[in-house]
């Protein structure tokens, strides 16, 4: 599996940035894992929109899907451009009805919805769910490949089911939205100590910290985590990609 980082600030993008999105490819198969503000244009620096193969929702909080519709409407002028007729299958919960309809546009793309009681497959990725501990309902995805595993914690607060969840995996991209000294219960976040305590007790492999705050240093997010967990540890940025 090969993980592009496209965007990964919470909330809202820095500068010429992108908000949540993570491009996910094996053998040929290209899965976008959230699309938020800025991800469709970022996007365009490694996978046109009418190449992909699925994209994945956790929630539908605006920094994780407010690209959604400029994507689609990329799609529309895609087809008066190109011979390419497809449509886009976008899977999602459908605890949120308003947002799950968001997903379907004319015969661009069709919300899909996923039970998160029950693996699903896309294309070669073999995906496991776990409601996470945020605001509105919201997943994390185990995911699973040719004998790899990756886990992307989506948006949420500490919990201990996450340890058994991510146990073992190959890469963990944790969120990290609040520094050690900070609690995120409340916010439905995490901070570096509690991501470092994670990776630690479930003995991944390396640990990337993502949906960063805008705020204060950022290595001070790595220091911190490092406290925890002794293993790689290193900041999502864009455009890097990251063989699994």
């Amino acid at each position: 599996m090969k993980l592009t980082i496209i965007g990964l600030w919470g909330a809202y993008p820095k500068v010429n940035e992108a908000s949540s999105g993570y491009l996910l490819e094996h053998n040929g198969f290209k899965l976008l894992i959230d699309c938020g503000s800025g991800v469709l244009s970022k996007m365009q620096n490694y996978v046109q929109p009418e190449e992909l193969d699925a994209v994945l929702i956790s929630h539908y909080h605006t920094d994780h899907v407010a690209d959604i519709g400029v994507l689609q409407h990329a799609l529309l002028v895609k087809s008066y451009l190109t011979d390419i007729k497809k449509s886009l299958p976008i899977y999602g919960h459908n605890l949120d009805e308003e947002g799950f309809a968001q997903l379907s546009y004319k015969e661009f793309t069709k919300g899909i919805s996923y039970n998160p009681d029950e693996t699903l497959q896309i294309g070669p990725f073999t995906i496991q769910f776990l409601k996470t501990k945020h605001p509105v309902p919201c997943f994390a995805f185990r995911i699973e490949a040719d004998g790899k595993s990756f886990v992307f914690t989506a948006d949420s607060a500490y919990q201990p089911e996450f340890v058994e969840f991510c146990q073992d995996v190959d890469l963990l991209l944790s969120e990290c939205n609040f520094y050690g000294n900070m609690n995120g219960e409340n916010a439905g976040h995490m901070t570096s100590i509690e991501a470092g305590k994670l990776a630690r007790e479930a003995n991944v492999k390396h640990l990337i910290l993502t949906h960063l705050p805008q705020y204060g240093d950022l290595q001070q997010l790595l220091k911190e985590a490092s406290e925890e967990y002794s293993g790689p540890i290193h900041l999502a940025k864009m455009g890097d990609v990251w063989n699994i």
